[in-house]
C-alpha cells in the first residue's frame, strides 16, 4: 500500500492510541467526509489496528475505499463499510432485538459493531409489541445474552417489555420511524428514557453504533 500518511495529516488527526486505551481503533464517521478523506483516514487505521470502521457511509466512498483496502465489505443496509485481518476470538454474546423490519438498519449498525469488537451477535427481527407472543416466543433465546440491545421507532415501548422479562442490562434504541406525533424518534426516546423498567440504558435516536459499542463492552466483560 502507497504511505498517505501525509495527505491525512491536512484534514485529520487521527488517533492510533485509541486501541491501546479502549480496547478499539478510532471509527470513522462518514456522514461529512469525502470518500477519499474517508479512505484515507481508514487506510492509516487498518495499518495500525488491523480493523476499520466508517459509520453513515455511501457506495461511492466504498469504491474509494476499495482501491486501497481491496478486502473492504460494504452494508448498505447498516451504511457501514469495514474490514477485519485480526482473528476473531468470541467474548460474550448479545443479542439484538428490533421491533420492526423497518427498524433493521439501525439494528445492523449494532449487529456489525459488535461482531467487529469479538462479541457473539444474535439478531431477532420484527417483535414488535403489536404482536406480543413475537418477543414472548424469543425471552428464553434472549436470556442466553450478556446484555440486550433493542431497536424501536414509533412510540418505542418494546425495551420496556423486555427489560420486564430478563436478568441482563437492556439497551434501548429508538428509531426515527414513526409520523406526525412521532417527531422522528423523540416520542420514542421520551417513552425509553422515562420507562419504568430497570436495567435500560438509552442511547440517541438512531445510534446504532453507540448501542452496539456498549454492549460489545459489556460483552467482553
Amino acid at each position: 500500500m502507497k504511505d498517505f500518511d501525509d495527505k491525512t495529516k491536512e484534514f485529520a488527526e487521527v488517533d492510533l492510541d485509541r486501541e491501546n486505551r479502549t480496547g478499539f481503533p478510532e471509527v470513522i464517521f462518514g456522514e461529512t467526509k469525502t470518500p477519499k478523506q474517508s479512505a484515507l483516514i481508514a487506510e492509516k487505521i487498518y495499518k495500525k489496528s488491523d480493523l476499520f470502521l466508517i459509520t453513515r457511509t455511501n457506495n461511492e466512498t466504498f469504491e474509494e475505499v476499495k482501491k486501497i483496502i481491496p478486502e473492504a465489505k460494504f452494508d448498505e443496509s447498516a451504511k457501514m463499510i469495514f474490514s477485519t485481518k485480526k482473528e476473531t476470538k468470541i467474548s460474550g454474546k448479545i443479542s439484538v432485538v428490533n421491533a420492526g423490519t423497518s427498524d433493521i438498519p439501525i439494528a445492523r449498525e449494532a449487529e456489525i459493531t459488535a461482531s467487529l469488537m469479538g462479541v457473539e451477535v444474535e439478531s431477532i427481527n420484527d417483535v414488535g409489541v403489536t404482536g406480543i407472543h413475537r418477543i414472548l416466543n424469543k425471552v428464553d433465546l434472549i436470556r442466553q445474552s450478556d446484555c440486550i440491545v433493542v431497536v424501536a421507532g414509533m412510540e418505542g415501548a418494546l425495551p420496556t417489555v423486555v427489560a420486564g422479562l430478563v436478568n441482563k442490562p437492556v439497551i434501548a434504541v429508538p428509531t426515527s420511524v414513526g409520523f406526525g406525533t412521532g417527531e422522528k424518534g423523540y416520542s420514542a426516546l421520551l417513552t425509553m428514557l422515562n420507562s419504568c423498567a430497570p436495567g435500560i440504558s438509552v442511547v440517541n435516536i438512531d445510534a446504532g453504533f453507540s448501542a452496539g459499542y456498549q454492549a460489545g463492552l459489556i460483552a467482553r466483560k
